[in-house]
């Protein structure tokens, strides 16, 4: 990393938490509470930040670990993950190559990372990869809009907007990347007020790995709340 590089980087960790921080006042943090509540067993959060999840993790975690792999910000996770979870393991490591066995862990957390990663068919298989087959992702992440105008205003900015966030691609597509390798269930759909337009539109949901049986669709007719399909056994 050249030095230049290296102060953009240190500077964007720096920022981080002020720019969010009208954003997480005006519901981004009672979204990730109520998205984390759920979150027991084993956890893997990927692309952790400064760790503005921290105090929404609920105790009992075995293990809690979290990814970061931008060294500016993972200095900055190890600080608060030792101040606020210090049974957490903070690892450095990107989401498109996880250090994890296959079938690692009970539930995958991705709250605002899956726009910014530069391969993200490789981390959603990744994440797809480290899940043990009967876990669970739970994803928050804002996405391209369905209202024609504002994903026009979407594509129209994407480039100016990378450039300025830090690599952050605001009309991509996640929820149609997610379903690749996962089952959906029908995500909550809100708006990250406090925040430019662009990046409004937010996905909130939980999903299961795709299998062919029909327990898999039970499990996710048991969290939309919508029964599920008869088996044909």
């Amino acid at each position: 990393m050249t030095i230049l590089r290296s102060t953009y980087a240190a500077f964007t960790a720096a920022v981080y938490d002020p720019f969010l921080a009208l954003g997480e006042r005006r519901g981004m943090a009672a979204h990730r509470r109520a998205l984390l509540a759920g979150a027991t067993g084993s956890v893997l959060e990927i692309g952790a930040g400064t760790g503005l999840n921290l105090e929404a993790h609920p105790p009992g975690q075995h293990p809690l670990v979290l990814t970061e792999p931008d060294p500016a910000m993972a200095r900055r996770l190890e600080r608060t993950a030792a101040r606020q979870r210090p049974d957490a393991v903070v690892v450095r490591a990107g989401a498109e190559d996880l250090p994890f066995a296959d079938g690692t862990f009970d539930v995958v957390v991705s709250t605002l990372v899956l726009c910014t990663v530069p391969d993200p068919d490789a981390a959603v298989a990744e994440l797809r990869r480290v899940l043990r087959p009967e876990g669970r992702l739970l994803y928050l992440e804002h996405v391209r809009s369905a209202d024609p105008r504002l994903a026009r205003r979407q594509d129209r900015l994407a480039p100016a907007w990378r450039r300025f966030a830090a690599g952050c691609v605001c009309n991509r597509p996640t929820l149609e990347l997610l379903a690749g390798a996962f089952t959906l269930a029908p995500p909550a759909r809100a708006t990250w007020a406090g925040m430019p337009s662009i990046v409004h539109p937010l996905a909130i949901g939980t999903a299961v790995p795709r299998s062919a049986g029909a327990g898999r669709a039970r499990e996710v007719a048991a969290v939309s709340g919508r029964p599920a399909p008869p088996s044909t056994r």
